[in-house]
């Protein structure tokens, strides 16, 4: 009795492990087997048992309406430590769900930026549509979408990388979002080249390569103001959609060439190339972004903006008890 139940406890805890290092290869006998691709999986039935909390209050993507952004002069520049290091991208596989690059452990964290703590860098992975010309970002901006969107996922360096007491805290998990805009220039910006001549060595689920080019976070995020961005409270993007993350998203966009944005959807499968299709439109559609605020950095405008709402209210207080009489 006393084994079976440590077999459960462990059970449980890889179900939430693997869910966080999202995206990662689900097997028939893990708890949870969700997918884009078919119907009896994908997002449509996310929302329900036994997809974990999918279905709750603060979910992740969400389209920034940037008319209703507040503006915080707490979200200030990041500290970036480690994105410089051309040895820290250390292995690129196909999960099946969508590719993920590891960063090795202690090499990379990010600070500052409106987060209360420090947090190491544990891998990022990418979403995209069907080819270049098609949508495929999971974040939005007033209804506009972006041919990919890489996400650097980070864990609260206190918890020592483990994800189980990450998703147990509303702000555990820290993710970085980058919109990727298609561009003319072929085969460039060179860092994505490199990182895209990868992929012909995982087409399949479970392919794995270890890195050999000397890339960068840096090299890879090249053109973005990581200055400017969004600031919001949400989840992990798939199942088990826990609400433990701290979102940023990036106005700008990095740009790569369609050549290589079609490499994605041209080149990985969900499965294998003999018995599954090619690994497209892996992103979650939007979410409900119900009582949350969006924030960004405090400008003339946005102060502006909430100065303008706090004066409308206070004069519509003033203003009633005379309707009131009235």
């Amino acid at each position: 009795m006393e084994g079976a139940t440590k077999m459960k406890t462990l059970l449980a805890s890889l179900a939430i492990f693997t869910s966080v290092l999202m995206p990662v290869t689900h097997g028939a006998s893990e708890a949870v087997a969700w997918c884009y691709h078919e119907h009896s999986c994908n997002d449509t039935v996310w929302v329900t048992a036994p997809f974990g909390v999918c279905n709750g209050t603060r979910q992740s993507p969400i389209d920034i309406i940037t008319a209703s952004v507040q503006g915080d002069a707490s979200l200030t520049a990041f500290t970036f430590n480690g994105f410089s290091n051309n040895t820290a991208l250390k292995k690129i596989s196909n999960t099946g769900q969508t590719v993920k690059v590891e960063i090795g452990s202690g090499l990379v964290s990010v600070a500052g930026g409106g987060l209360t703590t420090s947090y190491d860098s544990l891998q990022f992975h990418l979403h995209w549509g069907n080819t270049s010309s098609t949508d495929g970002s999971e974040h939005t901006v007033d209804g506009k979408g972006y041919p990919m969107e890489l996400h650097i996922v980070n864990i609260k360096s206190e918890f020592n990388g483990n994800t189980t007491l990450a998703v147990k805290d509303p702000e555990g998990l820290a993710a970085l979002g980058f919109f990727i805009e298609a561009s003319n220039d072929p085969g460039l910006p060179e860092s994505w080249k490199s990182l895209t001549s990868y992929l012909k060595n995982i087409t399949n689920k479970g392919d794995q390569a270890y890195l050999q080019h000397h890339i960068s976070l840096d090299d890879l995020l090249v053109g973005v103001d990581r200055t400017k961005y969004y600031r919001y409270l949400g989840s992990l993007t798939t199942p088990l959609c826990q609400e433990a993350v701290v979102w940023t998203v990036f106005k700008d966009p990095i740009k790569v060439s369609k050549d290589l944005i079609d490499l994605f959807s041209t080149t990985v499968y969900f499965n294998t190339s003999s018995d599954s299709p090619l690994m497209t439109n892996v992103y979650r559609s939007i979410q409900p972004l119900n009582s949350r605020v969006v924030k960004t950095q405090a400008t003339a405008s946005t102060s502006a903006a909430s100065n303008n709402s706090l004066t409308l209210g206070l004069l519509c207080l003033a203003l009633f008890p005379l309707l009131w009489r009235e």
